[in-house]
Order: structure tokens, then sequence, then C-alpha cells
């Protein structure tokens, strides 16, 4: 079992940066991949990035790559998600998830923190 809190949203306008966290319980945390994930007002969530267990392996969504990094501490039991030249349409509650190493889908989410970016 694993629980996800994130933190790090708020509001910041257009080109700004924000770096978003997320905790992990427990002390496997090292053998999760972990995921970001967004759902803007009105439409589906959506993958944004994900690393995998030794961050060997890290992969963005078209519309964030060159923007945003995804990055973990595995001795803080922790993910992070820097985000940089911030864009209204980047506006979502933004969540993170993890997946059990060698997994197929992400079994554990976050309740979400709020971002908001105006223009």
């Amino acid at each position: 079992q694993v629980q996800l809190v994130e933190s790090g949203g708020g509001l910041v306008q257009a080109g700004g940066s924000l770096r978003l966290s997320c905790a992990a319980s427990g002390r496997t945390f090292s053998s999760y991949d972990m995921g970001w994930f967004r759902r803007a007002p009105g439409k589906e969530r959506e993958f944004v990035a994900e690393i995998n267990w030794s961050a060997g392996s890290i992969a963005y969504a078209a519309s964030v790559k060159g923007r945003f990094t995804i990055s973990r501490d595995n001795a803080k039991n922790t993910v992070y998600l820097q985000m940089n030249s911030l864009k209204p349409e980047d506006t979502a509650v933004y969540y993170c998830a993890a997946r059990a190493k060698f997994g197929y889908m992400y079994d554990y989410w976050g309740q979400g923190t709020q971002v908001t970016v105006s223009s």
C-alpha cells in the first residue's frame, strides 16, 4: 500500500514556474514507477510525465516536453515536477501516481493539487 500526498500547487502568472512535490508513505518507494497526471476543467485526465523506479527511464507528454522536468529522491520518498514557462493551458489539478515496478497500471493516486496559470 502506498499513500501519496501532493503539494506545491498555486496561482502563477504565465511564464512563471512552480515545483510540485509528491511525498509517498512506506519503505518501498524505490520499487515504484512514479507519474504525474493532470485534469483540466471539463477535460479528461491526461498523462504529464513519468519516471521509473531507478530514474533510468523518463517520459513526457509532448505538450510539456522541454518545459517540465520530473525527478525523484528515493531517500526522501518524494517525486518532483518542476514546471517552467507555464501557460494558461497548464491550469489543472495535478495528481501523482505510483505503479509497481514492471507493472502496467498506476494503482495508487494522490488527492491532487491545483495549479492555476493566469494570462
